[in-house]
Protein backbone atom coordinates (compact mmCIF):
# COMPACT_ATOMS: atom_id res chain seq x y z
CA UNK A 1 0.00 0.00 0.00
CA UNK A 2 1.33 3.77 -0.81
CA UNK A 3 0.08 6.79 0.16
CA UNK A 4 0.65 10.28 -0.69
CA UNK A 5 -0.89 13.55 1.03
CA UNK A 6 -0.82 16.54 -0.97
CA UNK A 7 -0.61 20.12 1.56
CA UNK A 8 -1.74 23.22 1.73
CA UNK A 9 -3.10 23.09 -1.82
CA UNK A 10 -4.97 25.92 -3.61
CA UNK A 11 -7.22 23.68 -5.54
CA UNK A 12 -9.73 24.53 -8.40
CA UNK A 13 -11.65 21.73 -9.75
CA UNK A 14 -14.37 22.41 -11.58
CA UNK A 15 -16.29 19.06 -11.53
CA UNK A 16 -16.48 19.41 -7.57
CA UNK A 17 -17.83 23.00 -8.19
CA UNK A 18 -14.38 24.08 -5.76
CA UNK A 19 -13.31 27.26 -7.38
CA UNK A 20 -10.27 28.21 -5.29
CA UNK A 21 -9.78 26.33 -1.81
CA UNK A 22 -6.75 25.53 0.84
CA UNK A 23 -7.00 21.60 1.53
CA UNK A 24 -5.40 18.66 1.65
CA UNK A 25 -5.90 16.03 -0.72
CA UNK A 26 -5.06 11.98 0.07
CA UNK A 27 -4.40 9.25 -1.94
CA UNK A 28 -3.94 5.95 -1.41
CA UNK A 29 -2.53 3.35 -3.90
CA UNK A 30 -3.56 5.28 -7.02
CA UNK A 31 -7.13 6.85 -5.85
CA UNK A 32 -7.80 10.13 -3.90
CA UNK A 33 -9.21 8.99 -0.41
CA UNK A 34 -10.57 10.47 2.20
CA UNK A 35 -7.46 10.64 4.60
CA UNK A 36 -4.22 8.54 4.71
CA UNK A 37 -2.30 7.65 7.75
CA UNK A 38 0.45 9.45 9.38
CA UNK A 39 3.32 7.85 7.13
CA UNK A 40 2.05 8.85 4.18
CA UNK A 41 4.31 10.47 1.82
CA UNK A 42 3.82 14.24 1.91
CA UNK A 43 3.92 16.68 -0.73
CA UNK A 44 3.96 20.55 0.37
CA UNK A 45 2.29 22.60 -1.95
CA UNK A 46 2.46 25.86 -0.29
CA UNK A 47 -0.65 27.43 -1.14
CA UNK A 48 0.04 27.40 -4.96
CA UNK A 49 -2.17 26.51 -7.89
CA UNK A 50 -3.41 23.27 -7.81
CA UNK A 51 -5.60 21.15 -10.41
CA UNK A 52 -6.50 18.03 -11.86
CA UNK A 53 -4.39 16.63 -14.06
CA UNK A 54 -4.21 17.76 -17.95
CA UNK A 55 -6.74 16.36 -20.07
CA UNK A 56 -5.65 17.22 -24.19
CA UNK A 57 -9.13 15.63 -25.87
CA UNK A 58 -7.35 16.37 -29.49
CA UNK A 59 -3.72 15.47 -30.33
CA UNK A 60 -1.33 13.77 -32.66
CA UNK A 61 0.85 12.11 -30.99
CA UNK A 62 1.02 8.65 -31.61
CA UNK A 63 0.55 6.37 -34.88
CA UNK A 64 1.98 6.09 -38.49
CA UNK A 65 1.16 9.28 -40.08
CA UNK A 66 3.08 11.02 -36.59
CA UNK A 67 5.93 8.73 -37.43
CA UNK A 68 5.89 9.59 -40.79
CA UNK A 69 5.91 13.14 -40.05
CA UNK A 70 9.27 12.71 -38.11
CA UNK A 71 11.15 11.00 -41.36
CA UNK A 72 9.75 13.78 -43.21
CA UNK A 73 10.95 16.38 -41.33
CA UNK A 74 15.14 15.54 -40.15
CA UNK A 75 15.29 19.51 -39.75
CA UNK A 76 12.37 19.47 -37.01
CA UNK A 77 14.38 16.84 -35.58
CA UNK A 78 17.37 18.28 -35.48
CA UNK A 79 15.55 21.07 -32.96
CA UNK A 80 14.62 19.62 -29.08
CA UNK A 81 17.34 17.78 -28.45
CA UNK A 82 17.87 16.76 -24.86
CA UNK A 83 20.59 14.51 -22.95
CA UNK A 84 19.66 11.45 -20.85
CA UNK A 85 19.10 12.04 -17.44
CA UNK A 86 17.90 9.66 -14.67
CA UNK A 87 14.67 8.45 -15.52
CA UNK A 88 14.74 10.05 -19.04
CA UNK A 89 16.15 9.00 -22.60
CA UNK A 90 17.51 11.13 -24.58
CA UNK A 91 15.00 13.35 -27.52
CA UNK A 92 14.38 15.34 -29.90
CA UNK A 93 12.77 17.29 -32.31
CA UNK A 94 10.14 19.79 -31.67
CA UNK A 95 6.83 19.68 -33.56
CA UNK A 96 6.97 15.86 -34.44
CA UNK A 97 9.07 14.75 -31.66
CA UNK A 98 10.14 11.87 -30.41
CA UNK A 99 7.65 9.55 -28.25
CA UNK A 100 9.66 10.07 -25.25
CA UNK A 101 9.85 13.83 -25.41
CA UNK A 102 5.96 13.95 -26.03
CA UNK A 103 5.27 12.09 -23.37
CA UNK A 104 8.22 13.83 -20.68
CA UNK A 105 6.70 17.87 -22.19
CA UNK A 106 3.16 17.13 -21.51
CA UNK A 107 4.22 16.06 -18.02
CA UNK A 108 6.26 19.28 -17.60
CA UNK A 109 3.07 20.74 -18.34
CA UNK A 110 1.21 19.03 -15.72
CA UNK A 111 -0.93 16.34 -18.68
CA UNK A 112 -1.78 12.89 -17.53
CA UNK A 113 -4.34 12.03 -20.11
CA UNK A 114 -3.92 12.52 -23.79
CA UNK A 115 -6.51 11.52 -26.89
CA UNK A 116 -5.00 10.49 -30.58
CA UNK A 117 -7.03 12.17 -32.39
CA UNK A 118 -7.00 9.76 -35.52
CA UNK A 119 -5.98 6.10 -35.98
CA UNK A 120 -6.69 4.35 -38.81
CA UNK A 121 -7.72 0.77 -37.94
CA UNK A 122 -5.69 -0.83 -40.25
CA UNK A 123 -2.71 0.59 -38.88
CA UNK A 124 -3.56 0.27 -35.11
CA UNK A 125 -1.20 -1.66 -33.52
CA UNK A 126 1.85 0.97 -34.37
CA UNK A 127 -0.46 3.38 -32.33
CA UNK A 128 -0.64 1.45 -29.39
CA UNK A 129 3.33 0.48 -29.93
CA UNK A 130 3.73 4.03 -29.50
CA UNK A 131 1.15 4.85 -26.35
CA UNK A 132 3.24 1.57 -24.52
CA UNK A 133 6.44 4.21 -24.56
CA UNK A 134 4.12 7.07 -23.56
CA UNK A 135 4.74 6.31 -20.22
CA UNK A 136 3.76 9.48 -17.83
CA UNK A 137 -0.04 10.36 -19.67
CA UNK A 138 -3.06 7.93 -20.15
CA UNK A 139 -4.03 7.58 -23.73
CA UNK A 140 -6.81 6.44 -26.00
CA UNK A 141 -7.29 6.79 -29.74
CA UNK A 142 -10.32 7.87 -31.76
CA UNK A 143 -11.40 5.44 -34.22
CA UNK A 144 -11.01 6.50 -38.21
CA UNK A 145 -14.64 5.84 -40.06
CA UNK A 146 -14.85 8.51 -42.19
CA UNK A 147 -14.21 6.72 -44.69
CA UNK A 148 -15.01 3.00 -43.96
CA UNK A 149 -16.63 1.04 -46.71
CA UNK A 150 -18.64 -1.22 -44.39
CA UNK A 151 -20.52 1.56 -43.13
CA UNK A 152 -21.19 3.65 -46.30
CA UNK A 153 -22.59 0.32 -47.47
CA UNK A 154 -24.96 0.12 -44.35
CA UNK A 155 -25.76 3.94 -44.56
CA UNK A 156 -27.03 3.50 -48.03
CA UNK A 157 -28.84 0.30 -47.09
CA UNK A 158 -30.20 2.96 -44.19
CA UNK A 159 -29.56 -0.01 -41.55
CA UNK A 160 -28.76 1.81 -38.69
CA UNK A 161 -28.17 -0.97 -36.57
CA UNK A 162 -25.77 -2.60 -38.93
CA UNK A 163 -23.73 0.89 -39.18
CA UNK A 164 -23.80 0.45 -35.11
CA UNK A 165 -22.73 -3.03 -34.92
CA UNK A 166 -19.35 -2.59 -37.66
CA UNK A 167 -17.91 0.38 -35.19
CA UNK A 168 -19.14 -1.47 -31.99
CA UNK A 169 -16.82 -4.78 -33.71
CA UNK A 170 -14.19 -2.06 -35.30
CA UNK A 171 -13.54 -0.42 -31.80
CA UNK A 172 -13.17 -3.68 -29.58
CA UNK A 173 -10.94 -5.11 -32.41
CA UNK A 174 -8.19 -2.20 -32.56
CA UNK A 175 -8.69 -1.53 -28.95
CA UNK A 176 -10.41 2.21 -30.08
CA UNK A 177 -11.50 4.60 -27.57
CA UNK A 178 -14.15 7.12 -29.70
CA UNK A 179 -15.65 7.45 -33.48
CA UNK A 180 -13.93 9.68 -35.36
CA UNK A 181 -15.00 11.26 -38.59
CA UNK A 182 -12.50 13.27 -40.68
CA UNK A 183 -13.98 15.22 -43.85
CA UNK A 184 -16.90 12.21 -44.42
CA UNK A 185 -16.80 11.00 -47.65
CA UNK A 186 -13.99 13.36 -48.35
CA UNK A 187 -11.30 10.99 -48.06
CA UNK A 188 -13.30 8.27 -50.02
CA UNK A 189 -13.24 11.02 -52.95
CA UNK A 190 -9.72 11.52 -52.73
CA UNK A 191 -8.91 7.79 -53.86
CA UNK A 192 -10.00 9.20 -57.20
CA UNK A 193 -8.14 12.60 -56.94
CA UNK A 194 -11.72 14.60 -56.03
CA UNK A 195 -13.50 15.51 -52.67
CA UNK A 196 -16.23 16.52 -51.56
CA UNK A 197 -17.99 20.35 -51.73
CA UNK A 198 -20.10 20.17 -48.49
CA UNK A 199 -22.28 17.61 -46.27
CA UNK A 200 -24.74 17.04 -49.26
CA UNK A 201 -22.69 16.18 -51.74
CA UNK A 202 -22.82 12.29 -52.88
CA UNK A 203 -20.27 10.12 -52.46
CA UNK A 204 -19.22 8.02 -55.96
CA UNK A 205 -20.14 4.33 -56.03
CA UNK A 206 -21.81 4.87 -52.64
CA UNK A 207 -24.57 7.58 -53.63
CA UNK A 208 -25.06 8.99 -50.28
CA UNK A 209 -23.97 12.15 -48.49
CA UNK A 210 -21.49 12.89 -46.01
CA UNK A 211 -24.81 14.37 -44.11
CA UNK A 212 -26.01 10.91 -44.16
CA UNK A 213 -22.99 9.94 -43.03
CA UNK A 214 -22.52 12.37 -39.58
CA UNK A 215 -26.54 11.62 -39.18
CA UNK A 216 -25.95 7.56 -38.88
CA UNK A 217 -22.83 7.60 -36.75
CA UNK A 218 -24.50 9.49 -34.17
CA UNK A 219 -27.28 7.72 -33.86
CA UNK A 220 -25.30 4.33 -33.77
CA UNK A 221 -22.48 6.18 -31.30
CA UNK A 222 -26.04 6.28 -28.90
CA UNK A 223 -27.06 3.36 -29.93
CA UNK A 224 -23.55 1.60 -28.87
CA UNK A 225 -23.77 3.96 -25.57
CA UNK A 226 -20.17 5.06 -26.18
CA UNK A 227 -18.07 7.33 -23.08
CA UNK A 228 -17.46 9.97 -26.60
CA UNK A 229 -19.59 11.39 -28.59
CA UNK A 230 -18.23 11.47 -32.62
CA UNK A 231 -15.68 13.61 -33.25
CA UNK A 232 -16.06 15.54 -36.09
CA UNK A 233 -13.29 17.04 -38.07
CA UNK A 234 -15.95 19.07 -40.86
CA UNK A 235 -15.76 19.10 -44.55
CA UNK A 236 -13.73 21.80 -45.92
CA UNK A 237 -10.82 22.15 -43.75
CA UNK A 238 -9.07 24.96 -44.52
CA UNK A 239 -11.32 26.72 -47.57
CA UNK A 240 -12.44 30.62 -47.72
CA UNK A 241 -16.23 30.50 -46.62
CA UNK A 242 -16.14 26.93 -44.86
CA UNK A 243 -18.10 28.28 -42.31
CA UNK A 244 -21.59 28.43 -43.73
CA UNK A 245 -20.54 24.45 -44.07
CA UNK A 246 -19.72 24.23 -40.56
CA UNK A 247 -22.96 26.19 -39.47
CA UNK A 248 -25.20 24.07 -41.82
CA UNK A 249 -23.64 21.24 -39.69
CA UNK A 250 -23.79 22.50 -36.19
CA UNK A 251 -27.44 23.12 -37.01
CA UNK A 252 -28.66 19.76 -37.87
CA UNK A 253 -27.08 18.47 -34.70
CA UNK A 254 -29.62 16.63 -32.50
CA UNK A 255 -30.05 17.08 -28.72
CA UNK A 256 -29.57 12.65 -27.88
CA UNK A 257 -27.49 12.62 -24.76
CA UNK A 258 -28.45 14.52 -20.81
CA UNK A 259 -24.48 13.34 -19.58
CA UNK A 260 -22.46 15.10 -22.54
CA UNK A 261 -22.64 16.62 -26.08
CA UNK A 262 -23.73 14.78 -28.53
CA UNK A 263 -21.42 16.21 -31.28
CA UNK A 264 -17.43 17.03 -30.42
CA UNK A 265 -16.50 19.01 -33.60
CA UNK A 266 -12.71 19.27 -33.94
CA UNK A 267 -9.84 22.02 -34.35
CA UNK A 268 -13.21 24.77 -35.08
CA UNK A 269 -10.51 27.30 -35.84
CA UNK A 270 -9.83 25.90 -39.28
CA UNK A 271 -13.72 26.19 -39.98
CA UNK A 272 -14.66 29.18 -39.07
CA UNK A 273 -13.52 31.37 -42.51
CA UNK A 274 -15.10 33.82 -44.16
CA UNK A 275 -14.75 34.87 -47.73
CA UNK A 276 -14.99 34.04 -51.82
CA UNK A 277 -11.34 33.28 -51.48
CA UNK A 278 -7.94 34.28 -49.82
CA UNK A 279 -7.60 37.72 -51.27
CA UNK A 280 -10.95 38.12 -49.20
CA UNK A 281 -10.71 35.75 -46.93
CA UNK A 282 -11.79 37.03 -43.26
CA UNK A 283 -13.15 35.72 -39.98
CA UNK A 284 -17.01 34.37 -39.20
CA UNK A 285 -16.22 33.16 -35.36
CA UNK A 286 -18.70 35.39 -34.11
CA UNK A 287 -20.87 33.43 -36.41
CA UNK A 288 -19.49 30.23 -35.24
CA UNK A 289 -19.80 31.27 -31.90
CA UNK A 290 -23.17 32.78 -32.31
CA UNK A 291 -24.41 29.14 -32.96
CA UNK A 292 -22.31 26.72 -30.51
CA UNK A 293 -23.60 29.36 -27.62
CA UNK A 294 -27.11 28.25 -28.85
CA UNK A 295 -26.83 24.34 -29.24
CA UNK A 296 -25.34 22.90 -25.74
CA UNK A 297 -25.18 19.46 -27.58
CA UNK A 298 -21.77 20.47 -29.56
CA UNK A 299 -18.36 21.45 -27.64
CA UNK A 300 -15.57 21.85 -29.78
CA UNK A 301 -11.93 22.36 -29.38
CA UNK A 302 -10.07 25.86 -30.50
CA UNK A 303 -7.58 24.55 -32.64
CA UNK A 304 -5.43 27.47 -31.80
CA UNK A 305 -2.82 28.62 -34.63
CA UNK A 306 0.47 29.93 -33.28
CA UNK A 307 3.08 31.59 -35.15
CA UNK A 308 6.50 29.89 -36.15
CA UNK A 309 7.47 26.34 -37.29
CA UNK A 310 5.23 23.16 -37.08
CA UNK A 311 3.74 20.24 -39.01
CA UNK A 312 0.49 19.16 -40.34
CA UNK A 313 -0.76 15.88 -40.23
CA UNK A 314 -4.49 14.75 -41.28
CA UNK A 315 -7.12 11.88 -42.62
CA UNK A 316 -7.84 14.62 -44.29
CA UNK A 317 -5.55 13.66 -47.59
CA UNK A 318 -7.43 16.10 -50.32
CA UNK A 319 -7.25 19.23 -47.29
CA UNK A 320 -3.18 18.52 -47.62
CA UNK A 321 -2.98 18.17 -51.34
CA UNK A 322 -4.27 21.74 -51.40
CA UNK A 323 -1.79 22.65 -48.58
CA UNK A 324 0.43 21.61 -50.91
CA UNK A 325 -0.11 23.30 -53.54
CA UNK A 326 -0.08 26.75 -51.48
CA UNK A 327 3.13 26.25 -50.09
CA UNK A 328 4.84 24.23 -52.51
CA UNK A 329 6.50 22.25 -49.65
CA UNK A 330 6.99 18.55 -48.98
CA UNK A 331 3.96 16.71 -49.17
CA UNK A 332 3.16 12.97 -48.28
CA UNK A 333 -0.21 11.11 -48.96
CA UNK A 334 -1.37 7.64 -47.94
CA UNK A 335 -3.88 5.93 -48.92
CA UNK A 336 -5.09 2.72 -46.11
CA UNK A 337 -7.25 0.56 -48.01
CA UNK A 338 -11.08 0.48 -47.56
CA UNK A 339 -10.83 2.71 -44.60
CA UNK A 340 -9.57 6.22 -44.41
CA UNK A 341 -6.10 8.16 -45.88
CA UNK A 342 -3.72 11.05 -44.33
CA UNK A 343 -1.37 13.52 -45.71
CA UNK A 344 1.67 15.40 -44.44
CA UNK A 345 2.81 18.95 -44.92
CA UNK A 346 5.48 20.86 -42.82
CA UNK A 347 4.53 24.73 -42.47
CA UNK A 348 5.20 28.22 -41.56
CA UNK A 349 2.88 30.27 -39.37
CA UNK A 350 4.00 33.94 -40.23
CA UNK A 351 2.80 37.29 -38.71
CA UNK A 352 4.07 38.79 -41.81
CA UNK A 353 1.37 36.61 -43.58
CA UNK A 354 -2.51 37.99 -43.45
CA UNK A 355 -4.18 34.98 -43.55
CA UNK A 356 -1.71 33.08 -41.07
CA UNK A 357 -2.31 36.53 -38.90
CA UNK A 358 -6.32 35.92 -39.19
CA UNK A 359 -6.10 32.50 -38.25
CA UNK A 360 -4.06 33.08 -35.31
CA UNK A 361 -6.90 35.39 -34.25
CA UNK A 362 -9.94 33.28 -35.17
CA UNK A 363 -9.15 30.89 -32.65
CA UNK A 364 -8.80 32.99 -29.77
CA UNK A 365 -11.98 34.78 -30.85
CA UNK A 366 -14.08 31.40 -30.87
CA UNK A 367 -12.73 30.82 -26.91
CA UNK A 368 -13.50 34.40 -26.22
CA UNK A 369 -16.89 34.40 -27.70
CA UNK A 370 -17.82 30.81 -26.60
CA UNK A 371 -19.82 32.06 -23.45
CA UNK A 372 -19.57 28.34 -22.21
CA UNK A 373 -16.23 26.87 -21.39
CA UNK A 374 -17.15 23.64 -21.06
CA UNK A 375 -18.02 24.17 -24.47
CA UNK A 376 -14.66 25.25 -25.86
CA UNK A 377 -11.20 23.09 -24.80
CA UNK A 378 -8.17 24.71 -25.14
CA UNK A 379 -6.11 22.62 -27.63
CA UNK A 380 -3.64 23.30 -31.04
CA UNK A 381 -4.85 20.21 -32.72
CA UNK A 382 -1.01 19.63 -32.01
CA UNK A 383 1.10 19.81 -34.23
CA UNK A 384 -1.37 21.26 -36.54
CA UNK A 385 -1.89 24.36 -35.21
CA UNK A 386 1.09 24.83 -33.41
CA UNK A 387 2.92 21.82 -30.64
CA UNK A 388 1.16 21.54 -27.41
CA UNK A 389 4.22 23.41 -25.30
CA UNK A 390 2.45 26.43 -26.32
CA UNK A 391 -0.10 25.61 -24.29
CA UNK A 392 1.28 28.28 -21.62
CA UNK A 393 1.43 31.26 -24.10
CA UNK A 394 -2.16 30.51 -25.22
CA UNK A 395 -3.64 30.13 -21.81
CA UNK A 396 -1.74 34.03 -21.26
CA UNK A 397 -4.08 35.11 -24.41
CA UNK A 398 -7.16 34.22 -23.26
CA UNK A 399 -6.09 35.80 -19.59
CA UNK A 400 -4.78 38.96 -20.80
CA UNK A 401 -6.37 41.28 -23.22
CA UNK A 402 -2.96 43.38 -22.74
CA UNK A 403 -0.56 40.86 -24.17
CA UNK A 404 -3.07 40.06 -26.92
CA UNK A 405 -2.88 43.57 -27.97
CA UNK A 406 0.68 43.99 -27.86
CA UNK A 407 0.84 40.55 -29.78
CA UNK A 408 -1.74 41.99 -32.62
CA UNK A 409 0.32 45.00 -32.52
CA UNK A 410 2.88 42.53 -34.28
CA UNK A 411 0.64 41.17 -36.47
CA UNK A 412 0.23 41.85 -40.69
CA UNK A 413 -1.43 44.95 -40.63
CA UNK A 414 -4.46 44.50 -42.66
CA UNK A 415 -5.56 42.02 -39.86
CA UNK A 416 -7.89 44.47 -38.07
CA UNK A 417 -10.38 44.62 -40.94
CA UNK A 418 -10.70 41.43 -40.96
CA UNK A 419 -11.11 40.09 -37.37
CA UNK A 420 -12.72 40.93 -34.02
CA UNK A 421 -9.62 40.37 -31.99
CA UNK A 422 -9.09 43.82 -31.21
CA UNK A 423 -13.27 44.20 -30.03
CA UNK A 424 -12.79 41.47 -27.72
CA UNK A 425 -11.84 42.31 -23.80
CA UNK A 426 -12.79 39.64 -21.99
CA UNK A 427 -10.14 38.12 -19.60
CA UNK A 428 -10.15 34.68 -18.44
CA UNK A 429 -10.06 33.43 -14.70
CA UNK A 430 -7.88 30.66 -13.42
CA UNK A 431 -11.48 28.57 -13.11
CA UNK A 432 -12.30 29.24 -16.85
CA UNK A 433 -8.85 28.14 -17.65
CA UNK A 434 -9.31 24.71 -15.45
CA UNK A 435 -12.29 24.02 -17.52
CA UNK A 436 -10.99 24.40 -20.76
CA UNK A 437 -7.98 22.51 -19.78
CA UNK A 438 -8.52 19.43 -18.12
CA UNK A 439 -12.73 19.35 -16.48
CA UNK A 440 -14.55 20.21 -19.97
CA UNK A 441 -12.31 17.62 -21.62
CA UNK A 442 -12.66 14.98 -19.14
CA UNK A 443 -16.60 15.15 -19.35
CA UNK A 444 -16.70 15.68 -23.01
CA UNK A 445 -14.50 12.35 -23.65
CA UNK A 446 -16.86 10.94 -21.02
CA UNK A 447 -14.29 9.61 -18.41
CA UNK A 448 -14.94 11.79 -15.73
CA UNK A 449 -16.81 8.33 -14.44
CA UNK A 450 -13.63 6.48 -14.03
CA UNK A 451 -11.56 8.87 -12.63
CA UNK A 452 -10.63 11.45 -14.49
CA UNK A 453 -10.70 15.31 -14.94
CA UNK A 454 -11.29 15.87 -11.48
CA UNK A 455 -10.03 15.48 -7.94
CA UNK A 456 -12.97 13.95 -5.77
CA UNK A 457 -12.78 10.88 -3.62
CA UNK A 458 -12.52 7.96 -5.83
CA UNK A 459 -11.03 9.61 -8.59
CA UNK A 460 -6.99 8.70 -10.12
CA UNK A 461 -4.78 10.85 -7.99
CA UNK A 462 -3.69 12.49 -10.77
CA UNK A 463 -2.77 16.19 -10.01
CA UNK A 464 -0.83 19.12 -11.74
CA UNK A 465 0.98 21.70 -8.67
CA UNK A 466 2.00 24.77 -10.83
CA UNK A 467 4.10 27.41 -8.67
CA UNK A 468 1.58 30.05 -9.12
CA UNK A 469 0.06 31.74 -6.00
CA UNK A 470 -3.07 33.27 -7.13
CA UNK A 471 -3.10 36.33 -4.94
CA UNK A 472 -0.06 37.38 -5.67
CA UNK A 473 0.00 37.45 -9.37
CA UNK A 474 -2.66 40.04 -12.00
CA UNK A 475 -2.86 37.36 -15.05
CA UNK A 476 -4.18 40.75 -17.26
CA UNK A 477 -0.70 42.71 -16.55
CA UNK A 478 1.92 39.92 -15.48
CA UNK A 479 0.87 37.96 -18.35
CA UNK A 480 5.23 36.52 -18.71
CA UNK A 481 4.64 35.37 -15.56
CA UNK A 482 1.12 33.12 -16.54
CA UNK A 483 3.43 31.96 -19.18
CA UNK A 484 6.10 30.64 -16.97
CA UNK A 485 3.98 29.44 -14.31
CA UNK A 486 2.41 27.12 -16.77
CA UNK A 487 5.25 25.88 -18.65
CA UNK A 488 6.16 23.87 -15.40
CA UNK A 489 4.87 22.02 -13.17
CA UNK A 490 6.19 21.71 -9.63
CA UNK A 491 5.04 18.36 -8.93
CA UNK A 492 3.01 16.51 -11.66
CA UNK A 493 1.30 13.57 -10.12
CA UNK A 494 -0.01 10.70 -11.48
CA UNK A 495 -2.07 7.58 -9.99
CA UNK A 496 -0.34 9.02 -6.38
CA UNK A 497 2.94 9.05 -7.78
CA UNK A 498 5.38 12.19 -8.11
CA UNK A 499 6.48 11.70 -12.26
CA UNK A 500 8.10 15.23 -12.62
CA UNK A 501 9.11 18.04 -10.69
CA UNK A 502 10.39 21.48 -12.26
CA UNK A 503 9.82 20.03 -15.44
CA UNK A 504 12.43 16.83 -14.35
CA UNK A 505 10.66 13.20 -14.46
CA UNK A 506 11.05 11.44 -12.00
CA UNK A 507 10.11 7.77 -13.04
CA UNK A 508 8.95 5.77 -16.17
CA UNK A 509 5.40 5.68 -15.54
CA UNK A 510 2.81 3.32 -15.30
CA UNK A 511 0.44 4.42 -17.99
CA UNK A 512 -2.63 2.90 -19.05
CA UNK A 513 -4.62 2.56 -21.96
CA UNK A 514 -8.39 3.08 -22.20
CA UNK A 515 -10.46 1.87 -24.83
CA UNK A 516 -13.91 0.77 -25.32
CA UNK A 517 -15.63 -2.64 -25.96
CA UNK A 518 -19.25 -2.20 -26.87
CA UNK A 519 -20.99 -5.92 -25.67
CA UNK A 520 -22.87 -6.73 -29.38
CA UNK A 521 -25.59 -9.34 -29.17
CA UNK A 522 -24.72 -12.20 -31.69
CA UNK A 523 -27.46 -11.66 -33.96
CA UNK A 524 -24.78 -8.34 -35.25
CA UNK A 525 -21.49 -9.86 -34.59
CA UNK A 526 -19.86 -8.99 -37.49
CA UNK A 527 -17.27 -11.82 -36.82
CA UNK A 528 -19.82 -14.30 -38.07
CA UNK A 529 -22.07 -11.78 -41.08
CA UNK A 530 -21.11 -13.74 -44.51
CA UNK A 531 -20.55 -10.15 -46.19
CA UNK A 532 -18.57 -8.61 -43.53
CA UNK A 533 -15.54 -11.61 -43.57
CA UNK A 534 -16.20 -11.44 -47.19
CA UNK A 535 -14.51 -7.81 -47.64
CA UNK A 536 -11.53 -9.16 -45.81
CA UNK A 537 -11.02 -11.93 -48.37
CA UNK A 538 -11.61 -10.17 -51.39
CA UNK A 539 -10.52 -6.14 -50.66
CA UNK A 540 -8.21 -6.19 -47.58
CA UNK A 541 -4.46 -7.19 -47.72
CA UNK A 542 -5.06 -8.83 -44.66
CA UNK A 543 -7.26 -11.60 -43.29
CA UNK A 544 -9.75 -10.71 -40.54
CA UNK A 545 -8.13 -13.14 -38.24
CA UNK A 546 -4.90 -10.79 -38.35
CA UNK A 547 -7.29 -7.87 -38.23
CA UNK A 548 -7.66 -7.55 -34.24
CA UNK A 549 -5.23 -5.60 -32.10
CA UNK A 550 -4.11 -8.67 -29.73
CA UNK A 551 -3.97 -7.65 -26.16
CA UNK A 552 -0.24 -8.12 -25.62
CA UNK A 553 -0.15 -4.82 -27.47
CA UNK A 554 -1.05 -3.35 -24.50
CA UNK A 555 0.05 -3.15 -21.37
CA UNK A 556 -0.82 -4.92 -18.10
CA UNK A 557 -2.77 -1.73 -16.76
CA UNK A 558 -5.03 -1.01 -19.51
CA UNK A 559 -8.52 0.17 -19.05
CA UNK A 560 -11.29 -1.71 -21.07
CA UNK A 561 -14.60 0.14 -20.74
CA UNK A 562 -17.79 -1.85 -21.68
CA UNK A 563 -20.67 -0.83 -22.68
CA UNK A 564 -24.29 -2.09 -22.75
CA UNK A 565 -25.75 -1.01 -26.08
CA UNK A 566 -29.50 -0.74 -27.45
CA UNK A 567 -28.87 -3.42 -30.57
Amino acid sequence: MSELLVKNAYVIDPINDIKGEIMDIAIRDKMIVESVGSSAEVVDAKGCLTLPGGVDSHTHICGTKVNFGRYMSPEDMRAGRGRAQPYMYPVSGYSVPTVYANTYRYSALGYTTVLEGAMAPLEARHTHEEFFFTSLQDTMANTLFDGNWSVMEAVADKDLKRVAAVVGWTLAAVKGFGVKVTNPGGTEMWGWGKDVGCIHQKIDHFGITPAEIIDYLIQANELLNLPHSVHLHCNNLGKPGNYKCTLETMQRTPDLNDKRQTLYMTHVQFHSYGGTKWSDFCSKSDDVAWMLNRKPQIAIDMGQVMFGKTTTMTADGPMEFNLFRLYNNKWSNHDVELETGSGIIPVLYSRKNLVNSIMWSIGLELALMAKNPWQCMLATDNPNGAPFVKYPEIIALLMSSRYRNEEFSKVHPNTENRVHLPSLDREMDFYEIAVMTRAAQAKALGITGIGKGHLGEGAYGDIAIYPIKTDDIDPAAEYEKIIKGFSSTDYTIKSGRVISRDGNCLLNGNNRTIWVKPKIPDEYDMSKDPEFIKKFERYYSVSMENYPVEEAYLNQRNICIETETKL
